[in-house]
């Protein structure tokens, strides 16, 4: 199987780091080129990619080809490969927030398989949420081939395209609302006397392993919150405080908001 990037930024780095540290692909079958030569000279450093002339010659020597690509440039690309794709038929695997299956499907005159992938930043560190969509044409093996590509950053999940603003929420703005979660219990522990590096030690791995027991645990979340929370304890003292604090409808105003402002672009 041969991979091919158009795009090398941020993500599209994260996805060859996975897929090569994973040895699903073998680094001298994947193919990358940016119009931002540098990066595609990093690639190369880093994981020891091929680098190619141009986006018609990564649909040539690619079996799969991830867009990579912003949004605002997807369509001129498509439309520059469009001959390219109706010759050598490689699956196209765009990750261009916000443009549809039948946006990128309209982008080319010749018929193709598509697969729309939305990962989340936190597949730098092979931690990400993925979800994917696929057009008509897209066949089983390909949905494994996705999968297994996906596989290599974190977790991915299919989902119906009309879930994608939501999932755009939940699985990409979120995680910097964890973030302040975290740095906000970290200042807490700086505002009572301890050190900022061993505060945010202690908040981050608190809440990777916290998300670590809700996915294995078959427990439902406020089960688990009940586990902890002792009889005229501490943890029951800060959970109520927080419930006071309007914690709950906080989250849930934040997800609304950001649903409703994805909904007006």
């Amino acid at each position: 199987m041969k991979i091919g990037f158009i795009g090398c930024g941020n993500m599209a780095s994260a996805i060859i780091r996975g897929i090569t540290a994973s040895n699903k692909v073998m680094s001298k079958n994947i193919y990358v080129f940016d119009v931002y030569f540098p990066a595609c000279e990093k690639a190369e450093k880093d994981f020891g990619v091929n680098i190619l002339d141009n986006e018609i010659e990564i649909m040539k020597n690619s079996d799969i080809v991830f867009l990579a690509v912003k949004p605002n440039i997807i369509s001129s690309v498509l439309k520059k490969v469009d001959n390219t794709v109706k010759e050598y038929n490689p699956l196209i695997i765009s990750i261009a927030a916000g443009k549809t299956l039948d946006f990128l499907s309209a982008c080319l005159k010749s018929s193709a398989r598509i697969i729309r992938v939305m990962p989340n930043i936190n597949a730098k560190v092979g931690e990400a949420i993925s979800a994917y969509c696929f057009n008509e044409l897209v066949t089983d093996e390909d949905k494994e081939n996705v999968e297994m590509l996906l596989d290599c950053i974190g977790e991915v999940m299919c989902l119906d395209e009309s879930s994608f603003p939501l999932f755009g929420v939940l699985g990409g703005c979120a995680p910097a609302y964890a973030y302040m979660f975290i740095d906000a219990l970290a200042r807490a522990g700086v505002k009572n006397g301890m050190k900022k590096d061993d505060a945010l030690k202690i908040a981050a791995q608190t809440v990777y392993g916290s998300a670590k027991m809700i996915l294995e645990s078959d427990e439902h979340p406020w089960k688990l919150i009940d586990n902890v929370c002792s009889p005229g304890g501490t943890t029951i003292e800060g959970v109520t405080s927080l419930q006071a604090d309007g914690f709950e409808k906080a989250v849930h105003n934040a997800v609304d908001k950001a649903l409703d402002k994805d909904k007006r672009l």
